[in-house]
């Protein structure tokens, strides 16, 4: 499994917003939910110079919307989005989160276990996570990654 620093100054994400309280699956369900509404957002979403979205969030919080890692790992917020520009308001039904600017230890999703697995790497080299643990994926590539914050900027 491949890990690298990455840094990426804060940034907005519109999306579905759910909870760990709404049962099982509901990740999957704001995934639907979104996807199938996209275009009400579409005008929002931050682009790169070939007009691509530059990222698709499942980004995470604990309850109190501090951006903190989910409670046991277990109990928390998703947000499934698409990176917007600064100013995007979020339309109705949708929910804008304002990401703070971290940098993180960045992994490619290569399997099952990248979650854990990172964890113990971190634990390993005496690595702090300091926020919330976000899923990526980028449109050009199609590659899912997931990045543990481990420092504020």
């Amino acid at each position: 499994m491949k890990i690298e620093t990455y840094c990426k100054e804060s940034f907005v994400v519109i999306g579905k917003q759910g909870s760990t309280l709404d049962g099982d699956d509901f990740i999957q369900k704001l995934w639907e939910d979104a996807n199938a509404h996209f275009d009400e957002i579409a005008v929002y979403a931050k682009k790169d110079e070939n007009d691509c979205p530059v990222g698709i969030w499942g980004a995470m919080s604990d309850f109190s919307r501090s951006f903190q890692p989910w409670e046991d790992f277990r109990c928390g917020l998703y947000l499934a989005g698409v990176e917007c520009e600064a100013d995007a308001p979020a339309p109705a039904g949708w929910v804008r989160w304002q990401i703070p600017g971290y940098e993180y230890l960045r992994a490619e999703c290569d399997g099952d276990n990248t979650f854990s697995e990172v964890l113990q790497y971190m634990k390993d080299n005496h690595i702090a996570l300091v926020g919330a643990v976000h899923d990526y994926t980028c449109p050009k590539t199609g590659k899912n990654y997931m990045l543990f914050p481990i420092r504020l900027l």
